[in-house]
């Protein structure tokens, strides 16, 4: 068990992601560099925010 470096709440690294959790595990490594810190709740609210406000993201 880990604990998110956003919410603060403990983890399961290893759970299976969603495809919103693929999403922003790729944005926690390529853009924030914090892959691995982040529980599957806030990677995926990072990759549905990213989705509506980064659009330089979207092309």
């Amino acid at each position: 068990m880990k604990t998110c470096g956003i919410c603060t709440k403990e983890f399961d690294e290893n759970a299976p992601p969603s495809l919103y959790g693929e999403a922003g595990e790729w944005l926690a490594a390529e853009l924030w560099k914090d892959a691995g810190e982040l529980c599957q709740s806030c990677l995926e609210n990072r990759a549905r925010l990213s989705m509506m406000y980064c659009h330089e993201m979207n092309r």
